[in-house]
């Protein structure tokens, strides 16, 4: 049996910039959400890849969620890190901000989760490292990861039970203060 591996968080922090050009944009003028996406995507694979020291896929996205939009012209910078490893899964924490240089005005615009697996050669989920947790933030990070776990498990049990127990005959009423209609053939 081998012997346990272990990598500091620091060993696979990322950060990615990237300018925000015209071609970015969506029909409203702002950055189009799919491409900060990508570039989230791309950060999560950089950061989960140097940890394990190989091939990760994402398998989840956890709050995704645009607090500001991102304008053309800005500096898009994502900081990416382990904050939690199981056995051979990787979440990825990241914190995306927007720099506009003609105003020095940064802002927060969103953090995201991206759960990875370790892919080995044989495309079979394989064991990550365990993480070294270098400070208290470190700490708090995986213990909120774990919170987060435990969250997201009680949210899709009670999600699956809301969805095999809802009777549209006895819940319709619910939609009368809703903006619906009801028109059913």
């Amino acid at each position: 049996m081998s012997e346990e591996i272990f990598r500091p968080v620091s060993y696979s922090r990322t950060t990615i910039s990237e300018l925000m050009i015209p071609a970015y944009a969506n029909f409203g003028g702002k950055i189009h959400g799919g491409l900060l996406l990508s570039l989230m995507d791309k950060v999560a694979y950089a950061c989960a890849s140097k940890h394990c020291s190989g091939y990760c896929v994402t398998v989840n996205i956890e709050g995704v969620e645009f607090l500001q939009p991102v304008e053309v012209g800005e500096m898009v910078t994502m900081f990416a890190s382990v904050n939690y490893v199981g056995n051979t899964s990787i979440l990825v924490g990241i914190r995306v901000i927007a720099e506009n240089f003609h105003t020095g005005v940064v802002k927060h615009t969103n953090t995201s989760y991206f759960t990875m697996v370790h892919k080995g050669d044989d495309n079979k989920p394989k064991k990550v490292p365990a993480l070294v947790l270098e400070s208290r933030e470190d700490a708090r990070r995986f213990l909120e990861a774990i919170k987060r776990k435990e969250l997201r498990k009680t949210y899709q049990h009670e999600l699956d039970n809301a969805k095999t127990s809802l009777e549209v005959d006895t819940e319709i009423n619910k939609l009368t203060k809703e903006r619906c209609k009801i028109d059913f053939k």
